[in-house]
């Protein structure tokens, strides 16, 4: 698909900083069809912190004609986020006067991550969005999109995310970041023009993150205390190019990341997740929650470490609108809303089903 990229122009952010002249990414799936009462079959897709816009890449298995996202029937669109690096404006891209931004790129919310995604509707002249759907760092988003711009939604489906960061997902965000920043190739964030970049802070952040996103009951069962294979760790001396199984894993995992991710994008996205609190300036969580008119799915992974079970069940007990909640079960953990693609089809499916229904045909808090 065309990766298409429109300018939205000046981004004021939530902290008061602006962003002149930004550029939002998008691509799309399907035909955009408006209905008389000026409904329409759009459905926006958010992706995670290190996802992009193409949503055939990473959910192939539920995007294309007769899939759960069915695009003969639905309109398909994912942006990329104000401070990614794939074609939207983040730390690496062009600074308006020289260079780039580097460590001059404010720090974002999820609120402006919205904002720039409404200016992005704006300019193609979309009013209206069916469902707005994402996990993860896209489910904060679509939570916001629930609060701040209700009348432009029919309904949301949020996954794998909290109302708000907890102390355990600021913390093992902010090691993330620290393992980034500490890395002498950083700059303090200006080591765009340098000739090298933070690739071992980031590929550290990476395998930090990644023990978060995967279960440790599919890694235990994966790797075990197993050698990598020809390799001997137990060895009277430390030896780093001896290693465990999961160990090499996790170094792999690593290198993937720094292959096609910016490390200045990496930073601010985190910090972004930091800030994640739905109930900012709203009166706390559940007043804010209790305040969303628009119908709202709620998914969640058993096994989730980084957002635990209980953090979807909070949100299903105290949304003002609950659509239904749905339990992925997989030893895959937080990831699991990327992996399990055919729990992912039955809820999408039913999701969607729920979605075109009248308030009255619905069954309030439908257990999937």
């Amino acid at each position: 698909m065309t990766l298409h990229q429109v300018t939205i122009g000046d981004l004021p952010t939530e902290a008061g900083a602006l962003i002149p002249d930004v550029t939002i990414a998008y691509q799309q799936w399907g035909t955009l069809r408006i209905n008389d009462d000026g409904t329409n079959n759009l459905i926006l897709v958010e992706h995670a912190l290190t996802g992009d816009t193409n949503v055939a890449e990473w959910w192939g298995p539920l995007l294309g004609p007769g899939k759960a996202l069915d695009t003969d029937a639905w309109c398909i669109i994912c942006t990329n986020v104000i401070g990614g690096c794939q074609g939207s404006t983040g730390p690496g891209s062009p600074h308006p006067d020289g260079g780039r931004w580097g460590s001059r790129f404010p720090a974002v919310s999820i609120r402006d991550q919205v904002t720039a995604e409404k200016m992005l509707l704006d300019a193609l002249s979309i009013t209206r969005v069916h469902a707005v759907l994402g996990g993860s760092m896209g489910g904060a988003r679509t939570l916001e999109w629930a609060l701040m711009f209700p009348e432009m939604l029919d309904t949301a489906c949020v996954m794998a995310v909290s109302a708000r960061a907890s102390a355990w997902q600021i913390g093992i965000q902010s090691a993330q970041i620290s393992a980034i920043v500490r890395d002498p190739h950083w700059h303090g964030g200006d080591f765009y023009e340098t000739g090298s970049s933070p690739d071992a802070g980031l590929a550290a952040a990476r395998r930090i993150a990644h023990l978060t996103y995967r279960g440790e009951q599919e890694l235990e069962e994966r790797f075990g205390a197993r050698p990598q294979h020809g390799e001997n760790p137990l060895g009277p001396y430390r030896d780093p190019s001896q290693r465990f199984g999961v160990d090499s894993y996790l170094q792999y995992q690593g290198q993937k990341l720094v292959e096609r991710f910016d490390a200045g994008s990496y930073v601010t996205l985190s910090e972004a997740m930091n800030r994640h609190d739905i109930g900012r300036g709203r009166g706390g969580l559940n007043k804010a929650l209790a305040s969303c008119t628009v119908p709202t799915m709620i998914v969640g992974v058993d096994t989730d470490i980084l957002y635990p079970y209980h953090q979807q069940e909070h949100l299903s007990r105290n949304i003002g609108n609950l659509l239904g909640i749905a339990r992925i079960v997989s030893p895959v953990g937080h990831d699991a809303f990327l992996a399990e693609f055919r729990q992912m089809d039955r809820i999408l499916r039913r999701f969607l089903i729920l979605s075109v229904l009248t308030e009255e045909e619905h069954e309030d808090g439908y257990i999937i």
